[in-house]
């Protein structure tokens, strides 16, 4: 292994390998790229705990044009990440999500958001409680004023297999993978110098970025830095059905949307059961080892199905798990972009939940950053780290 690299990746899971590819990908890069992961299992990175959909119903501009590149990547993926004639297929299954609404305000949400994504294109239709109801006629709509329908262009994926590609296609185009832990950072002034490995290795970089989802601001204290990233856990449930409703849609050739309840309560058909989850009553930041799922939200997740659909009410759990959120405690939203002094310690950091999908975006855009000094396809620059020095919120209204 060489102790002297152009760039040095900390994460090796979704958003250190989209980096990397994006990088070694780019015929104006020619520098040399590490990634350095403390896990070769993945078995707790978020990227394999994660629900992996995409959606473009965001309500700021920049979020909803991160999602459509993200959904354009995801449907050419195969092609692009394409090594020897092996084409990584992500199964990509386009359900669309379908955001319902019962009260004034949340009727205002989506009217708002509404005309954000429809200026940008996205494939989205506002609907009244009788469309809903004949588009999807298990829902009980008697409390619903709106729903918002993703049409095209959302859905969900292949978690590992996104990962796996960008990590596979990267390597091929010459990006190195060290499997070791970053234990300390070395800095002069205002610029990072190096890396120290767990093994006792140092290894001197031009750039560094952060891409160690929950322990983003554990990585920037070893740099003196600060970024308001911590754990917070989510747990899933799958669940199986007496009498399935897969297949009674009256749109998409009979299939089931992701569904946000007014409660905050979500589900989407997983082959042939069902996933679910629910927004936590109380959300601390947990241990960075502490992955066991809260029981207690699947009697929640029950009712607020239940009571919107009687093909909910007679489920049985199959399965379960807890990952964490990167979760970024001022507003939600990803940090990308290099901090406002130390200009070569780059974050791509608290993405709170949307990392698999918003990777090829930032991937892309931290790459164009390291090359070119400046973001050129996407602007990322009011999701950048000044913002974070500022304490101002870029707050985004369509969080799940």
């Amino acid at each position: 292994m060489r102790d002297s690299y152009d760039v040095v990746i900390i994460g090796g899971a979704v958003i250190g390998s989209a980096v990397a590819y994006f990088l070694t990908a780019n015929p104006d890069f020619d520098g040399s790229v590490l990634i350095i992961e403390r896990d070769p299992t993945f078995a707790q990175a978020s990227t394999s705990l994660s629900s992996s959909a995409i959606r473009n119903q965001f309500s700021n501009p920049i979020n909803v044009q991160i999602g459509q590149f993200g959904t354009k990547f995801i449907r050419e993926f195969a092609d692009t990440m394409e090594v020897d004639g092996d084409k990584p297929d992500l199964s990509f299954h386009e359900g669309g999500y379908l955001f319902l609404a019962s009260t004034g305000e949340q009727v205002q949400i989506l009217r708002e958001n509404h005309e954000v994504q429809k200026s940008l294109g996205a494939d989205v239709v506002l609907w009244e409680p009788d469309q809903i109801k004949a588009a999807f006629p298990h829902l009980r709509v008697d409390d619903l004023q709106l729903a918002s329908y993703g049409q095209s262009g959302e859905g969900w994926f292949s978690n590992t297999g996104l990962m796996n590609g960008f990590r596979k296609k990267a390597r091929a185009q010459g990006a190195d993978y060290l499997i070791d832990e970053v234990v300390g950072i070395n800095r002069d002034g205002d610029r990072i110098t190096g890396v120290v490995l767990k093994s006792g290795q140092t290894i001197t970089c031009g750039t560094l970025v952060n891409a160690s989802g929950p322990r983003a601001a554990q990585t920037a204290a070893m740099a003196g830095l600060n970024v308001p990233v911590e754990p917070r856990k989510r747990s899933l449930f799958v669940f199986d059905c007496a009498k399935t409703p897969e297949g009674t849609a009256t749109v998409n050739n009979g299939r089931l949307p992701l569904m946000i309840d007014p409660s905050g309560t979500f589900c989407r058909p997983e082959g042939k059961y069902f996933l679910s989850g629910t927004a936590p009553a109380d959300d601390p930041a947990v241990d960075w080892d502490d992955f066991e799922p809260r029981h207690e939200e699947f009697e929640r997740i029950w009712m607020d199905l239940a009571e919107r659909s009687e093909a909910f009410e007679a489920i049985k759990l199959i399965n379960f798990w807890a990952g964490h959120y990167a979760f970024n405690t001022l507003d939600h939203n990803v940090i990308a972009g290099p901090h406002n002094e130390v200009k070569n310690f780059l974050f791509a950091n608290g993405f709170s939940g949307h990392g698999l999908q918003q990777s090829p975006a930032v991937g892309r855009g931290i790459s164009e950053w390291i090359t070119y000094g400046a973001f050129r396809t996407l602007d990322l620059s009011e999701i950048g780290y000044d913002r974070i020095v500022r304490n101002e919120p870029f707050l985004e209204k369509a969080v799940i």
